[in-house]
């Protein structure tokens, strides 16, 4: 079983903990949050969010812990293509 340390900041101001290698979608969704989606593949950058200024794209991405104080703040990324 993997150990849920990883505290999580949505832009919604919601704070949920997860584990390396949780879903970038169903973790938004516990927290009351929805990624918007596209193509799901990747390609067309529409789930792209912010996690402590780097950006990642939830389709092909899991949840990491790129700091050593488990938390990560995420913001959803802005592309006035989108909007």
């Amino acid at each position: 079983m993997k150990e849920t340390n990883i505290k999580v900041i949505w832009p919604n101001n919601k704070e949920t903990f997860v584990s390396v290698g949780d879903d970038w979608f169903s973790s938004a969704e516990k927290a009351g949050l929805e990624i918007p989606t596209g193509c799901l593949t990747g390609s067309c950058g529409a789930c792209e969010i912010d996690v402590n200024g780097e950006t990642v794209r939830a389709c092909i991405s899991e949840i990491k812990n790129n700091n050593n104080n488990n938390l990560l703040k995420v913001s959803l990324t802005t592309d006035p293509f989108w909007e």
